[in-house]
């Protein structure tokens, strides 16, 4: 039987050191409480909007008016509205829209912001222009400006999308900023420009990578902003518009049931509440774990 050696520039060892480091990241996330509480709070909201159909397999938009305004039973386990829908089949269905419009809210904000952010640390000029921009839209109530860019466009999912966008990208822009004007500062860059590193391998190449512990924080936060926003869009007849579920027009049709139908209300608002709750339990886990100034 021959016995294997492990020579000192054998490619064995840096598979170890990848594995050593995984089980080392794993390590961590799952002592993280938070991480581990929000991240599972997200994970059964996404399974529900994915799988919902598949479990519970009733149309939400089916009208059923000899069951109008029934209270939580066997058959409807949440109950119906004013026009007999199923409220389990729409909070299903209103979850997967919602978290569909959170995520591309999050994802788009995140990629301009950073784009926004990175040029303004770079380029002084563009900074003063971009920057006062930023500052414009953030002098607006987020709510208010959200409300205004759909009353322009009208009332349609994609909109809503691009109005949560033009809210929260001003916010993200500034924090990719702030972080990328010290990163630029170091050595590296320095010695990039000397050798004649084009402007995008320094920006999105080099500093980008340097950033992104407090882009994905802030992007879990736009998240959960993202949820509030669109629900209250809704709730105003300003976001989704009927006969598609979302959480906040679920609750618009609620407002006035609310002392004949309660469950139209408290269901999927404690279904905001809860997915908003485990997102930001899940963006402050990760803050501790990207940067341990903030660990108690």
């Amino acid at each position: 039987m021959t016995t294997a050696t492990l020579e000192p520039g054998s490619a064995v060892l840096p598979t170890f050191r990848k594995t050593s480091n995984a089980r080392l990241m794993w390590k961590r996330i799952s002592g993280n409480t938070m991480v581990m509480t929000g991240g599972g709070i997200l994970l059964f909201f996404t399974l529900l909007a994915a799988l919902g159909p598949l479990i519970y397999p009733q149309d939400p938009l089916a009208v059923d008016t000899a069951n109008r305004l029934a209270a939580p039973s066997g058959a409807h386990p949440l109950g119906t509205d004013n026009y007999g829908r199923d409220i389990l089949a729409r909070v299903m269905e209103g979850a997967r829209v919602s978290l569909s419009v959170g995520f591309a809210a999050s994802i788009l904000t995140s990629a301009a912001g950073m784009a926004i952010g990175l040029i303004a640390a770079y380029n002084k000029v563009a900074d003063a222009i971009l920057m006062r921009i930023m500052d414009g839209l953030m002098a607006f109530p987020g709510i208010l400006l959200a409300i205004a860019i759909m009353a322009a466009l009208g009332p349609q999912t994609t909109n809503v999308v691009i109005a949560l966008v033009i809210v929260f990208t001003p916010y993200v822009a500034r924090i990719v900023r702030s972080s990328a004007i010290s990163v630029k500062e170091q050595t590296f860059v320095e010695a990039l420009r000397a050798q004649g590193a084009s402007l995008w391998r320094i920006l999105f190449i080099n500093i980008a990578p340097n950033i992104v512990s407090p882009l994905i924080i802030q992007a879990t936060f736009v998240f959960a902003d993202s949820i509030i926003t669109e629900a209250a869009l809704s709730f105003l007849g300003a976001g989704v518009p009927p006969p598609a579920p979302s959480w906040g027009n679920i609750l618009l049709d609620g407002k006035t049931m609310i002392y004949n139908g309660w469950w139209m209300t408290v269901f999927p608002g404690v279904a905001i509440m809860a997915t908003v709750l485990g997102i930001n339990l899940l963006g402050d886990g990760l803050r501790d774990l990207f940067d341990p100034k903030y660990k108690k």
